[in-house]
C-alpha cells in the first residue's frame, strides 16, 4: 500500500487527492492519498511524523515549499536552483526533494497556445518558490523570461540568479504566468500590459483564481492545467517508491 499525501495551508480546496487517486487507479497501484493541513513553520516536524507513520511520498504546496527544501537531504537540480521543493520522497535512507512546478508551467503554456517556449517572451509575476521554479523551466526551454514583483529587490535577485530580466512597461510580452496570492493588487502599467497579452495564466485555481476577474478578462487561464501536469510528473516520482 503506497501512502501519499499533499501538505500545506490551506489544503482543503486541493484537487491533488482527486488527481493522484486517478493516477493510482490508472496504474493499478494500491494506495491512499490524503490532504493534510500543515501550518507554516511546521513542515519539518510534520514530514518526520508522516515518515514514521509509513507515508512514502508527499506533494508540498503553499506555504511550505521553502521549508520542504530545507528539510530535504538530497534535491534534484530544479529544486536546487529554485530553492523550493513541491515533492518529497520519504525514502528509508533519506528525504529526497524534487520540483515539478516548472514542468506544469510549460505544459500549461503549451495548452494555452504558446507553442514552443524557445525564444518566447514570458513574464512571471511574483518571486516566491513557484515563480522561481517557473523561471528555471523557462530558462531551460530557451525562453526570454521577465520578472515583475511588488518588491524590486526580490525581482532583481531572481533575475540575476535565474537567467531573467526585470520587466519594464516598454517590454512586449507574449505570455504571462501569475504566481501572486489571490486578490493581489496590480499596478496600472502591469494591468495595461496584461490586458494586451495574448496568454495569461493564473497559477491559482478554483475560487482562489481571481486574476481574470481583476482584469475583467474572461479568457485568463486558471492553474488547473499547470496542476495536472505537475501532479502527473510527481506521480511518476511516486511510482519509484514501490
Amino acid at each position: 500500500m503506497l501512502r501519499l499525501a499533499v501538505i500545506g495551508d490551506p489544503v482543503e480546496h486541493s484537487k491533488s487527492p482527486e488527481l493522484q487517486h486517478g493516477f493510482l487507479d490508472e496504474a493499478g497501484i494500491a494506495g491512499t492519498y490524503e490532504a493534510i493541513r500543515v501550518a507554516a513553520g511546521a513542515c519539518a516536524s510534520a514530514v518526520d511524523a508522516l515518515r514514521r507513520h509509513g507515508y512514502a511520498g508527499l506533494n508540498v504546496t503553499t506555504p511550505l515549499k521553502e521549508e520542504a527544501f530545507l528539510r530535504a537531504e538530497r534535491c534534484d537540480p530544479v529544486a536546487l536552483a529554485a530553492r523550493a521543493v513541491n515533492v518529497l520522497l520519504l525514502r528509508p535512507e533519506c528525504v529526497e526533494g524534487h520540483n515539478t512546478d516548472g514542468v506544469g508551467a510549460l505544459a500549461a503554456l503549451r495548452e494555452a497556445g504558446l507553442g514552443e517556449s524557445h525564444g518566447a517572451r514570458v513574464l512571471v509575476l511574483g518571486t516566491g518558490p513557484t515563480a522561481r521554479a517557473v523561471l528555471v523551466a523557462l530558462a531551460a526551454g530557451g525562453a526570454q523570461s521577465f520578472v515583475w514583483s511588488r518588491t524590486p529587490a526580490l525581482a532583481r535577485a531572481n533575475a540575476m540568479a535565474l537567467e531573467a530580466r526585470i520587466w519594464r512597461p516598454t517590454e512586449p510580452i507574449e505570455a504571462a504566468i501569475a504566481t501572486l496570492p489571490p486578490g493581489a493588487t496590480l499596478d496600472p502599467d502591469l494591468r495595461a500590459a496584461l490586458l494586451k497579452t495574448r496568454i495569461v495564466i493564473d497559477a491559482n485555481y478554483g475560487p482562489r483564481a481571481t486574476l481574470g476577474a481583476a482584469l475583467g478578462r474572461g479568457d485568463v487561464h486558471d492553474g488547473l492545467a499547470m496542476l495536472r501536469a505537475s501532479s502527473r510528473a510527481s506521480f511518476e516520482l511516486f511510482r519509484l517508491l514501490r
